[in-house]
């Protein structure tokens, strides 16, 4: 048997496909207009990233689901507006027809108030055949168009008698009061977030170093910390905390080989993993982590520590699986991200709008993290 890998939609495509089929799909079945609701793009952006972040749409399909279901009886709950139609008459008259005789008109056939407003209009009646300026009345009603009969069929030789009338209907139809859906109020359809931002620090501190992982849900943030416990002549050594697996615990030892030996080639006289206790600690507890990408990441953590600098802002390092851990970068507003060269043509792959907006490097040694990671920062805590 051969296991065919797919990877999941990406955010975008999400949105497509929501706009395209399930929100249409959605909205007819629940015998909703597209112009009695509005679903803004935020909020699509946030039930994506903060309610479904699964590959698929099956669990965003339920969400929209429970949305306009809840649409759906609000609008029932208001129901149609009781407001008429206002209906616009335009007559034009005879020299001798008063505004008085065409309101007594409107009062008698139609009933209410009608608001009757004098203007001109040119025309051509007389019995002389000469051409005239002769007096047009527009009547404003506020009862339905379809209510208002103007007599312009009767037969008539006076001068009294309409000659003409137009009917302009400015509503035709029951208006409905648009319910809106933003990022505000999304919280009243599909209840609170599952999923919290993965950006804990606005600037990462000192010892403190993001590394991208891939989980169930795809790609997501994998933060490496690291702590000085005891400091003493002779006394170095490293615990690990976090739930790790073989391989991770087996990639903490080497990182802590390989950080000694770049802090003796930087820092010749800097003893402190020698006198140092430390403490590497992977957040997330509860869960379970065991991939070989996070080296480098381990190494970062502790030259920052050793050599007190925080590593540049909005850096990332990471290996495998380059598509999903590059949107994960890019929902914690990550602008840099450091790939082993090997990964280079899977980035290549990547669609024109994931790609956008970051600054990739691709290295084949941690002498190039380490020039990108402290090269630009030269601040170092005392």
């Amino acid at each position: 048997m051969e296991i065919i890998a797919i990877a999941g939609y990406i955010t975008d495509e999400k949105i497509h496909i929501t706009r395209d089929y399930l929100e249409t799909t959605t909205r007819e079945d629940c015998g909703i207009k597209h112009e009695q609701v509005e679903v803004t793009d935020a909020t699509l952006l946030a039930l994506i990233e903060n309610y479904c972040r699964e590959a698929g749409v099956r669990n965003l399909q339920k969400q929209i689901e429970k949305i306009y279901r809840k649409i759906a009886l609000q609008l029932v709950r208001k129901g149609p507006s009781n407001e008429h139609p206002i209906a616009r008459v335009h007559v034009v008259l005879s020299n001798e027809t008063t505004t008085e005789s065409l309101s007594e008109f409107f009062e008698a056939e139609v009933g209410g108030a009608t608001q009757v407003v004098a203007g001109s209009v040119e025309g051509s009646s007389n019995e002389m055949g000469s051409e005239t300026t002769e007096e047009a009345e527009t009547v404003q009603s506020d009862f339905p168009a379809d209510q208002i009969q103007c007599p312009t069929d009767q037969a008539s030789d006076s001068k009294d008698t309409l000659v003409t009338a137009k009917i302009q209907e400015t509503e035709a139809t029951d208006t409905v009061e648009k319910v809106l859906v933003d990022s505000s109020n999304l919280s009243n359809f599909v209840g609170k977030p599952v999923f919290h931002a993965e950006c804990i620090y606005d600037q990462t501190p000192i010892r403190v170093v993001m590394g991208l992982a891939w989980t169930a849900m795809g790609g997501s943030t994998l933060y490496i910390e690291t702590t000085q416990v005891e400091e003493g002549t002779g006394k170095g050594a490293l615990n690990l905390t976090g739930q790790l697996g073989d391989v991770m615990k087996q990639n903490a030892q080497i990182a802590h080989t390989v950080a000694r030996a770049i802090l003796h080639e930087k820092e010749l006289d800097n003893p402190f993993f020698a006198n140092s206790k430390l403490h590497l600690h992977v957040p997330v507890g509860p869960t379970p982590k065991d991939r070989p990408s996070a080296g480098c990441t381990m190494v970062t953590s502790l030259l920052s520590l050793a050599m007190k600098k925080p590593v540049k802002m909005d850096l990332a390092l990471t290996g495998t699986l380059v598509k999903e851990k590059t949107i994960a970068a890019r929902r914690s507003d990550v602008k840099t991200i450091i790939f082993p060269s090997a990964n280079r043509r899977d980035f290549d792959e990547l669609a024109p709008n994931v790609k956008a907006g970051l600054e990739v490097h691709f290295v084949d040694d941690y002498s190039q993290i380490f020039d990108l990671a402290f090269g630009d920062n030269q601040h170092t805590e005392k």
